[in-house]
């Protein structure tokens, strides 16, 4: 996920006055951090888990045996609107979720994440993306069931949604909505702003251009005029801009890290056997025991790619296309693109150029490029950072546009929105973060928790609608789902049975 440093692990630039903290203040967000992790170990991470192998055996090991559709399913074409724009397509919500996925977490996350566990949390990173590829599917797959249309004719949707249409439960998804608009919109993205800022000084730096307190108002400035270019847009803005930055920036980062990878080949193997050999304890690193490892692996795995969370949906929910299940696979595709892709990047860049574990305020990254490729290597990865915040902030606003319009479907509150994040990018670029970050985590773990009860009492539907999907595989036929395919469902909104009697493409394609 783009949000996986702690409060302790979050490079700041503030202004002076923003650095004094009271000593109480400091002990409130210790305590934070203590019941936040209790609640992650105890409560959390065992729902996620567990919800993923109920999710694995119930639809027969979906994230495995339909790999294949997942990848045909991002070339669908989305169909036109009524104004004969194109609506949103399966890949451009793909892009959208990931832009808000992909961000700082797969580089310093990772880094924090192997310093303090060791290699082994790697291990566990890989198999926490896997099993919870699962329980992504099924909550992108309930988004699109129980989305409705919007009054230009495109979509709305994501789990407040297939809260209330689905559970009957619409106080539920208002309790998910304002917990979803504090945690990505407001905290998270006054973190990525104070991210992209220290990036940016950080090159300017690089290039022995001296930065001071008014070069972090400049940057904020710009962060925040580009963000309001973006999301006053619309989706449909944020999506054309996602769907090119975010390969973009995965290619990059991809050519860095194969070429530091290629510069240290000969220690390939070597991290590779470490990866296996500290995961399991047989060999252990800066002190940290079989469950530190563990632990630190699937926590910053979950953070990384989201799979559960309930913030990926709300993208999902707005493609077009003719079966939910197709839009299912995909966001669990975007679970192995974060994971699996940019993760192992991050990873291999640090075990392949003598890692140093231990201190998590280190980011690992950054120093194995510095040392494989040399300092203009720096400067491409401070452009990467950019990048990755930059996208993230975008993604996370709209998450809080589709919690906004489930609460308010109305125009001026959307743009109310929009004014205040635009706002609190610019306070994120010059503040420090510490207590917003600590008090965004625990309500990430509250927002997670109440997203997965949901997808638990909902897993009847997902099989229902998945045995159709794979009914209509069975014959030959392109999948399209209609509401007598799956006799029983309430709650649904779109999917009209006339539609197959009138054209092979659903009606909201036309």
């Amino acid at each position: 996920m783009a949000h996986t440093l702690l409060a302790n692990q979050v490079q700041v630039t503030s202004l002076p006055a923003a650095r004094s903290k009271e000593p109480r203040v400091d002990d409130l967000v210790k305590q934070i951090l203590t019941v936040n992790d209790q609640f992650w170990q105890w409560g959390i991470i065992p729902l996620i888990v567990i919800t993923s192998v109920i999710y694995l055996v119930v639809t027969k090991g979906v994230q495995f045996r339909l790999i294949g559709q997942m990848f045909r399913g991002l070339r669908e074409d989305p169909g036109d609107l009524p104004d004969g724009t194109k609506n949103i397509s399966a890949f451009q919500a793909f892009a959208v979720s990931s832009a808000a996925r992909v961000g700082t977490g797969n580089i310093v996350g990772v880094s924090a994440a192997i310093a303090v566990g060791g290699p082994g949390a790697v291990f566990w990173m890989w198999l926490m993306a896997i099993v919870v590829a699962g329980t992504a599917f099924a909550e992108s797959t309930l988004a699109q069931v129980y989305k409705e249309r919007t009054a230009a004719g495109g979509f709305k949707g994501g789990p407040a949604y297939y809260m209330k249409h689905g559970l009957g439960l619409p106080w539920m998804g208002v309790i998910f909505s304002v917990i979803l608009i504090f945690t990505y919109p407001f905290s998270f993205n006054m973190v990525q702003a104070n991210t992209f800022t220290g990036a940016v000084n950080d090159s300017l730096s690089g290039m022995g251009v001296a930065t001071s307190d008014g070069t972090s108002v400049v940057v904020g400035i710009v962060l925040a005029s580009l963000t309001a270019v973006v999301i006053f847009g619309g989706l449909k803005r944020i999506a054309h801009v996602t769907q090119i930055a975010v390969p973009f920036m995965a290619l990059v980062y991809l050519l860095i890290g194969t070429a530091v990878v290629v510069v240290n080949a000969d220690r390939i193997p070597g991290a590779v056997s470490d990866i296996f050999n500290s995961a399991f304890g047989i060999e252990q690193f800066a002190g940290a025991t079989i469950g530190t490892v563990l632990m630190m692996g699937v926590r910053r795995g979950m953070f990384s790619n989201e799979g559960g969370m309930g913030s990926a949906p709300n993208a999902g929910a707005t493609a077009s296309v003719s079966h939910p299940v197709k839009q299912g696979l995909t966001q669990a595709f975007g679970v192995y693109f974060d994971t699996l892709f940019l993760c192992t990047i991050s990873a291999f860049i640090i075990l392949t150029t003598s890692p140093v574990y231990g201190d998590s305020n280190v980011n690992l990254v950054t120093r194995g490029v510095d040392a494989a490729l040399g300092g203009w290597a720096l400067q491409i990865m401070a452009l990467i950072l950019v990048l990755f915040t930059f996208t993230s902030v975008v993604g996370n606003y709209y998450y809080g546009e589709a919690s906004v319009k489930y609460l308010f479907d109305r125009p001026f509150m959307v743009h109310g929105l929009r004014i205040i994040v635009v706002g609190l990018v610019f306070l994120g670029s010059i503040a420090s973060l510490d207590t917003v970050w600590s008090f965004a985590d625990v309500t990430m773990g509250l927002m997670a928790t109440v997203n997965l009860i949901a997808v638990l009492a909902l897993s009847g539907v997902v099989v229902k609608v998945l045995r159709d999907y794979d009914r209509q595989r069975g014959e030959g036929l392109d999948p399209v789902f209609t509401r007598e395919a799956a006799p029983g469902l309430k709650g649904l909104r779109v999917w009209e049975s006339e539609t197959a009697e009138e054209a092979p493409a659903p009606a909201y394609e036309k």
